[in-house]
């Protein structure tokens, strides 16, 4: 069977988004299960966080050498079977040493996937960049619907997770099974490698948006079926809801927003999406009921969907160093912050409240809206060669 290179990330983006949602979403069972508070149970988190820095830093040369096809494979399968153990483990300490090992995987998986997107790009000639992300939030969005019915079903966290990863095996195979590594593109004469690009002052307001939209998505993916759990005592089905608005929308916007960039530029669809996002997080910070916190953790799913991919694309335009540079300490910084933002935002639910949590985001939120500036004003497709390029 015939398969589209890009239709295989699609699947690949997919793939991980369930096995990663499906275990996010019985964060609440796992704090039950080990006997820890908020702040342990951050600090127990922030293991993928410290994986994902690592690996996102030193994986490069080893994906090289792998090569995007075995790198897929180890990543993804390698994901969902370490997530299956979770469940087994005795104390916070070896869920810990677990979750560092997911995010040395993550990282490597971030990297290999986005190179891949670069390069099939350039040969198609259109970009499939945001397409791509958006099966992530898609996939988010069906493990999020399926794993509110599953827990209020009373199935178990183990039989759960092990449902996910023969999923995730059976698909991942049939996925990497014929894929062809993409051909890589020519550098030019003398420029290195980039593995860890520090940013420049021209590209921290860009960094400002990826940071605060993955900070936006973190708070509303890890965190919400605990919000809706204590802050409204709401029953597993009801509580998981908002995650599922959450995904859904930010699935829809990534899907189908490229022609509303086109036509309206970067800049003003950034302000708009980021002003519906700061508007989510506000709403769910002060929601009186627990319907206004669902409508909440909706509009900050669609305000941070297409920020970050929009930042790259405007990292990847600028002419002060390489694209390759750039692009390297966005996506760097952005997805560790994706990660160290469930132990962060732990912390402050354990001393100040877990309505508090999405108060500390509203600032960072609105830093972004006013670095709006920095985005691209020429359409994605301008830059279709470059978006991919963090590992290389």
């Amino acid at each position: 069977m015939q398969i589209a290179p890009q239709h295989r990330i699609y699947v690949a983006f997919f793939l991980i988004a369930v096995s990663t949602g499906a275990f996010l979403a019985r964060i609440p069972d796992l704090q039950v299960k080990l006997g820890v508070d908020k702040a342990e149970l951050g600090l127990t988190l922030i293991g993928m966080a410290i994986g994902a820095l690592v690996s996102l830093t030193a994986s490069s040369p080893l994906i090289v050498r792998l090569g995007a096809r075995l790198t897929l494979a180890v990543t993804l399968l390698g994901t969902a079977a370490l997530f299956s153990l979770i469940p087994f483990l005795p104390n916070a300490a070896s869920v810990f040493c677990v979750l560092f090992l997911i995010g040395l995987l993550g990282g490597a998986f971030e990297i290999n996937v986005n190179v891949e997107v670069g390069r099939i790009e350039a040969q198609l000639g259109f970009s499939v960049m945001n397409r791509s992300h958006g099966f992530w939030s898609l996939g988010f969005f069906v493990t999020a619907i399926t794993a509110s019915v599953i827990r209020q079903a009373g199935i178990s966290m183990q039989t759960h997770l092990h449902w996910i990863l023969a999923f995730v095996f059976l698909a991942g195979l049939f996925t990497v099974t014929g894929m062809k590594n993409t051909p890589a593109e020519n550098t030019a004469p003398g420029e290195k490698a980039h593995h860890f690009a520090l940013p420049t002052l021209g590209l921290l307001p860009l960094c400002i948006i990826g940071i605060s939209a993955f900070l936006v998505e973190g708070a509303g993916i890890d965190w919400s079926a605990i919000y809706m759990r204590d802050v409204f005592s709401a029953e597993p089905f009801l509580g998981g809801t908002g995650l599922t608005l959450f995904a859904f929308f930010m699935a829809l916007a990534r899907l189908f927003i490229d022609p509303v960039v086109d036509r309206f530029g970067a800049r003003r669809v950034g302000v708009m999406l980021l002003s519906t996002a700061a508007t989510g997080t506000a709403l769910v910070w002060l929601a009186p009921h627990p319907y206004v916190a669902l409508l909440g953790f909706a509009l900050m799913g669609g305000g941070c969907s297409a920020a970050y991919p929009m930042a790259v694309t405007a990292a990847a335009q600028r002419t002060d160093r390489s694209s390759v540079a750039n692009v390297a300490a966005l996506a760097q910084m952005s997805v560790v912050v994706f990660f160290l933002a469930p132990p962060l935002l732990g912390l402050v639910a354990e001393h100040w409240g877990i309505r508090s949590a999405y108060l500390v985001c509203l600032p960072l939120i609105v830093t972004s809206i006013l670095a709006s500036y920095a985005l691209s004003p020429r359409k994605p497709a301008t830059v279709v060669e470059s978006q991919g390029s963090p590992a290389e």
